[in-house]
């Protein structure tokens, strides 16, 4: 007989295989953020995480492989109706993670399929609680119910949901018709408003350059009065000074011999002139004993001035 057939048939190589064998299905690799869950005759031995393990050959098996790894589900569309009785199309996508294999193993058939199903029924129902102009403007809170309320549901499923988000809300056609038509209607409103605004304030804005024309003409009115009196009472004090200074400098021409004869003269022309005109007005004159005499005229005058000189001194 060929010696390889006879070794291949030999113990030795029986024994072999076999060893090769148990060390095959004694030792298993563990991925990173994987979980693989162990049975023993059946039942529930441990649960493996990433790195080298050892197991029982024929006695234990990966019952599960559970992945640790945060997950995205999509939640398909679904139907639900609002608080104010609005009917809408709602769909989204949710993500969680496995925090117990275990849990996740024993405790639900299908987890995803377990957790998607909650996601739904948590969604319509915490979308009954609102309105719908809520639901567009509240998002981030619904997104924040919905998962609280996820979370208390699958504890014993041993899985967390981080966060849910909601992709599209699809009200009816009617709904979104009249919305359309508010929001067009908002949109004229807040136009309105904000002419009316510009026309306001243009009026504000015409009035004070109104008021403050008026105020600065006033102003320049007042400041050209003022100045006006200035000048007048600078040239009433000017003309003042001066006839002061002209009856000085008469009054002290007066007081010299030359200024006597000159005031002599100046007398007699103006009484000459005097009777000149009487005579013109009229065709009879009466003259009074010794007025006559401009001589006359002229002492009398002057006998005035020299008393009145003997005053002053």
């Amino acid at each position: 007989m060929n010696p390889l057939l006879e070794y291949l048939f030999s113990i030795e190589f029986f024994f072999i295989l076999f060893i090769l064998v148990l060390l095959k299905t004694s030792i298993i690799f563990v991925p990173q953020n994987m979980a693989y869950v162990i049975e023993r005759f059946g039942r529930f031995q441990s649960s493996r995480e990433a790195g080298l393990n050892f197991i029982v050959p024929f006695i234990d098996k990966v019952a599960a492989k559970r992945s640790l790894k945060e997950q995205a589900v999509d939640v398909p569309e679904q139907s639900a109706i609002t608080r104010d009785n609005i009917s809408l199309r709602v769909d989204g996508v949710l993500y969680f993670r496995v925090l117990d294999p275990y849990k996740a193993t024993y405790g639900v058939d299908d987890y995803i399929f377990a957790v998607t199903q909650l996601a739904q029924t948590t969604m319509r129902s915490e979308l009954g609680k609102m309105e719908l102009d809520k639901t567009f403007e509240e998002r981030d809170l619904l997104n924040t119910n919905i998962v609280r309320s996820i979370n208390e549901a699958s504890g014993p499923w041993g899985i967390q949901v981080m966060r849910y988000e909601i992709k599209d809300i699809v009200p009816p056609m009617s709904v979104m018709e009249a919305m359309e038509a508010q929001m067009k209607a908002e949109r004229v409103k807040r136009a309105q408003i904000l002419e009316s605004e510009g026309d306001r304030q243009a009026a504000i804005n015409r009035a004070e350059g109104e008021k403050q024309s008026v105020v600065l003409a006033a102003e320049a009115d007042k400041s050209e009065q003022i100045l006006r009196a200035e000048g007048e009472a600078q040239a009433i004090l000017a003309v003042a000074k001066a006839q002061a200074e002209a009856l000085r400098m008469v009054g002290e021409q007066a007081n010299t011999e030359d200024g006597q004869k000159a005031i002599q003269l100046e007398l007699a022309t103006k009484a000459i002139e005097a009777k000149k005109a009487i005579a013109k007005e009229s065709s009879i004159v009466l003259l009074p004993d010794q007025a006559s005499d401009a001589a006359n005229v002229v002492a009398q005058a002057m006998t005035i001035i020299n008393k009145m000189g003997g005053k002053n001194a």
